[in-house]
């Protein structure tokens, strides 16, 4: 009987250890810097966490900030700091597009951006999604895709459940969802995490248990809220807790087991379609890389090089011909500036705050200008000029001989992203401060500035301006194209008809400016239109699309880059598609035409391709 009494006894006491429960609070789009209850919807989150002694930890799935400015970032932290438990945070979408320090700063402020850890015998792996500076779907980025694939590969051989967390839904609302998918169903993922999109919802990812939460923001009610999970007994629940007042009742239960994903025949789940390259066949890639980081910029070519920036850092040289790499220059900082040329000199600026001037044959550092802060900007150079807006309030111009100051202008509102325009008195370029700018050439002197009125997200801050016959044209993400008269800074017209976001170009005869709308179409808009009716268009089918790739022409050819990295060549003359082709599903960068119907295009997702008709 002894025996027995004992053997019950431990019985008991191995099932109380196997139902020793695991408590986490669940926070997600907290938006610190808007509304203007964001920080103490925060802050009450904070306190009752606090005061609850049975929770293990927390976690912040993304969107922390809504503009991803260091002073969001600092209150975020200031108020997390003062947490009892430990937490784990990566960033969202809002902490990134519109991100003043190249998104950089996220990672120096929280120490991180992105985490695995165990928690009881769970493995929690978490990393947060883009788009990274350029407006596009959710993305995550390709260091973060290889730092997952190499988590997984440290749990190979072993049945250690897994619960993944990043900002976005495991779904199409994510450009390369799948390869994410396709990491975690090689381990025993057991369920997913997302935010995003601000409500609790119960979700599937190919067969992955998936949960949406809440946003922390109150929105119409007067307390916001989180969630509060229990695993326990192989089981996950979501109950809603509103900050001191209490916990709702459980509204989603997930049995956790172990799917054998691994071990399941392949079934067929929606993948990125590659068919256009089939339809187009006589489109193909010369050649094409892969790039170990992403590229949030633009591409240039002089001479047979290739030029282009990566988020490692690094400046990267190819030859035009094969893509063989040239020579690397390392910079401090991620790269979102396209580069400028000139002769034997590229110029490009990184988000370690520094303004490099490049030999182009060697990669050998001719000049460089410190600024103290990251910059996203890109560089026009003017003849003997440099000018580059900057993250700080400042716009320069520089010397393109040694990089000396020529003048700088220090009342800019919000950060500049974009590349600035000139005709022959003045420099136009917008900011992320609802502003566009003219500037005397000479002295740097305001000439005059345009405001469209709207908070900041929806400033002329992304788009390329174009400058023809004393207009300048912007469009703005409020769906708005604008005409300016370059001599008052007054409208001349503005008109919402073409739906188009960020993405326009002007013809290579200046007759015409393109405009890219949110669906399927390309607007041409006479430049000496009274009104800005519309010429002509063609459907190009690329259906729903919001990426701010300018448009160019080159002998004839439309180039229109696309958010799902296909580029849509028209044929100007007879206004008709004439072929595309898809690199990948991250966002195409502004393009570079060449020669022979030749184009040299680069990915956000890192790949870089030289496109030519075959045969030539």
């Amino acid at each position: 009987m002894k025996n027995v009494f004992f053997l019950l006894l431990g019985l008991v006491g191995f099932r109380s250890v196997l139902a020793q429960p695991i408590r986490f609070a669940f926070v997600t789009d907290t938006h610190i810097g808007a509304p203007a209850t964001a920080v103490e919807d925060l802050q009450r989150t904070v306190n009752d966490i606090n005061a609850q002694a049975d929770l293990d930890f927390a976690v912040f799935t993304g969107d922390v900030t809504d503009f991803g400015s260091d002073e969001e970032l600092q209150t975020a932290k200031r108020i997390l700091d003062g947490l009892n438990k430990t937490w784990y945070i990566f960033p969202g979408n809002h902490d990134t597009k519109w991100s003043e320090n190249g998104c950089n700063s996220f990672r120096n402020v929280f120490g991180a951006e992105r985490f695995a850890f165990n928690a009881g015998k769970y493995r929690f792996i978490g990393c947060g999604s883009g788009p990274n500076m350029r407006m596009s779907p959710g993305l995550v980025a390709r260091e973060d895709v290889l730092w997952l694939r190499a988590e997984v590969e440290k749990l190979q051989g072993s049945d250690q459940p897994v619960i993944f967390m990043n900002h976005y839904p495991l779904d199409e609302s994510l450009e390369n969802w799948y390869l994410l998918i396709d990491e975690l169903k090689k381990v025993n993922v057991q369920a997913a995490f997302c935010g995003h999109g601000h409500a609790n919802r119960e979700l599937d990812f190919e067969g992955i248990p998936g949960t949406m939460g809440r946003s922390n923001l109150r929105a119409k009610e007067a307390v916001g809220g989180y969630n509060l999970v229990t695993i326990q007994n192989d089981t996950m629940t979501f109950a809603e807790r509103t900050p001191g007042v209490g916990t709702r009742p459980v509204w989603r239960t997930i049995r956790l087991e172990n799917h054998h994903f691994s071990q399941q025949p392949t079934v067929s789940f929606p993948r990125p379609s590659y068919r256009m390259n089939d339809q187009f066949a006589n489109i193909r890639a010369v050649w094409a890389k892969q790039d170990s980081s992403d590229i949030g910029a633009g591409l240039v070519e002089s001479d047979g090089f290739c030029i282009y920036p990566n988020t490692r850092g690094q400046i990267v040289a190819l030859a035009t011909t094969d893509g063989a790499v040239r020579w690397r220059f390392a910079t401090g900082g991620k790269v979102y500036s396209t580069p400028a040329i000139q002769k034997n000199r590229v110029v490009v600026a990184s988000t370690d705050g520094t303004i490099y001037c490049l030999d182009k044959r060697t990669g050998q550092v001719r000049w460089k200008h410190e600024t103290g802060k990251p910059i996203v900007a890109s560089p026009l150079i003017d003849r003997r000029t440099v000018f580059i807006g900057s993250s700080e309030g400042k716009f320069r111009a520089l010397s393109l001989a040694d990089g000396s100051v020529k003048w700088t202008f220090s009342g800019v509102k919000g950060f500049v992203e974009s590349v600035p325009v000139v005709d022959k008195n003045r420099v136009y370029f917008g900011s992320w401060g609802s502003s566009l700018y003219a500037l005397n050439k000479q002295t740097g002197d305001s000439v005059w500035r345009w405001t469209n009125g709207k908070v900041r997200n929806f400033s002329p801050a992304a788009c390329v301006p174009v400058v023809v016959n004393n207009r300048i044209f912007i469009q703005t993400p409020d769906r708005t194209v604008t005409a300016i008269d370059t001599e008052t800074g007054q409208e001349i017209w503005k008109t919402s008809q073409h739906k188009g976001f960020e993405s326009m170009g002007v013809s290579a005869d200046q007759s015409l400016i393109y405009v890219k709308c949110m669906q399927d179409s390309v607007w041409a808009i006479p430049t000496n239109s009274a009104d800005g009716q519309g010429a002509w268009f063609v459907n190009c089918q690329f259906g729903y699309e919001i990426s701010p790739g300018p448009i160019s022409e080159r002998d004839g050819l439309i180039y229109v880059p696309t958010d799902e990295g296909a580029l849509y060549t028209i044929d100007r003359p007879n206004r008709r598609l004439l072929w595309s082709h898809k690199l990948s599903n991250a966002m195409l960068n502004r393009v570079w035409p060449l020669n022979q119907n030749r184009v040299l295009v680069t990915t956000m997702d890192g790949k870089i391709a030289l496109l030519a008709p075959v045969g030539e």
